[in-house]
C-alpha cells in the first residue's frame, strides 16, 4: 500500500530570534581623560545577565568611551547570538540621537566608532535580527556606569556569568597604544559630567 504523499514531509521551524538588552556607558575622568566603558548584555524575557565587559581606553573624551561602550555590547550580542533581537540601552542622548540616524555626527573618532557600530548593525540585520535604541536616565543605567568606573580604574572585564571565568584583570595599557586606539582631540560633550 502506497505511504501517503505528505507523510515524509519536513516541517521546518522557522527560529525565534534571541532578544537581548544591552547597556552600555562609558566616562572619563576629564574631558579627554583616563576614560573606560563597560557593557553588558541582558536576556530580555528573564533579566539575567548573560555577557559583562569593561576595559580601559586610556585618553579619550567621555563620547568616544561611551561609542567603545556601544560597540562592546553590540559585539557581545553578536557573538551570543547571530541574529539577535536588541533593544540598546544608554544613558548618552548624543549618542543614541547618532545612532538613530537623527543627530549629525561630527567629531572624526566619533564617527569611525560609529562607523564600527554601524558595521555590526548591519550584520545582525542581515542575519535577521533587529536593533532600536533608548535613551534611559543615568540611574536607570547603573550596572553599566559600574562597569565603566572599573575599567577606568584599570580593571578589564571579560566574562560571561554562569561559565567559568577568571576573575576581573587589572589592565596593563599604556595611554598612548589606548589613544591610538580611540584617541579624542575634541572636547566631546554629552550634556553630563563623568566621574
Amino acid at each position: 500500500m502506497p505511504s501517503h504523499p505528505r507523510a515524509h514531509r519536513r516541517v521546518r521551524t522557522v527560529g525565534v530570534a534571541r532578544r537581548f538588552i544591552v547597556e552600555a556607558d562609558g566616562g572619563s575622568r576629564g574631558n579627554p581623560g583616563v576614560a573606560g566603558f563597560g557593557a553588558l548584555v541582558r536576556d530580555a524575557d528573564t533579566g539575567a545577565v548573560l555577557l559583562e565587559r569593561a576595559e580601559p581606553l586610556g585618553l579619550a573624551s567621555n563620547n568616544v568611551a561611551e561609542y567603545a561602550g556601544l560597540l562592546a555590547g553590540l559585539e557581545g550580542a553578536l557573538r551570543l547570538d547571530p541574529a539577535p533581537d536588541i533593544e540598546v540601552r544608554m544613558d548618552s542622548k548624543l549618542v543614541v540621537e547618532q545612532m538613530s540616524g537623527r543627530w549629525k555626527i561630527k567629531h572624526e573618532d566619533m564617527r569611525r566608532l560609529a562607523g564600527q557600530c554601524q558595521d555590526v548593525v548591519r550584520r545582525i540585520l542581515a542575519g535577521g535580527g533587529r536593533v532600536r535604541y533608548t535613551w534611559i536616565p543615568r540611574e536607570k543605567n547603573k550596572a553599566a556606569d559600574a562597569l565603566s568606573n572599573h575599567a577606568m580604574d584599570g580593571k578589564t572585564i571579560d566574562r560571561e556569568p554562569g561559565k567559568s571565568q577568571p576573575p576581573a584583570t587589572a589592565a596593563a595599557v599604556p595611554a598612548s597604544t589606548a589613544a591610538v586606539r580611540v584617541s579624542s582631540s575634541g572636547p566631546g560633550a554629552s550634556g553630563h559630567p563623568r566621574r
